[in-house]
């Protein structure tokens, strides 16, 4: 993770700051989310079914591509040098506007 002073992070106001590496978000990764969440609708894990939909294939769930932020913003987002833990904190009006 990128550690800065507060007065850096506080100057970084308003820009981007970072942009992590690319994430493979395959059949795989679905499956196995689907799996831990027993979430198992077919638009995620039945890619016969779900090449039925206006999707055309299988969508990744809304909370798997709100899970990876966390890995996401550990290559990207700055952090105060005197940082001794974080937690999530959470994220408000968080909305899903297309599809994965």
């Amino acid at each position: 993770m990128p550690v800065a002073t507060l007065d850096e992070i506080r100057a970084r106001i308003g820009e981007e700051v970072g942009v992590s590496s690319w994430l493979t978000v395959d059949q795989g990764r679905i499956d196995a989310f689907a799996d831990a969440t027993e979430d198992r609708q077919f638009i995620h894990v039945d890619p016969e079914a779900a090449a039925q939909t206006p999707f055309g294939g299988t969508i990744a769930h809304g909370f798997l591509s709100l899970s990876l932020l966390s890995r996401m913003a550990a290559e990207a987002t700055l952090l105060p040098e005197s940082l001794k833990m974080a937690v999530n904190y959470g994220f408000d009006r968080v909305r899903f506007l297309a599809p994965v």
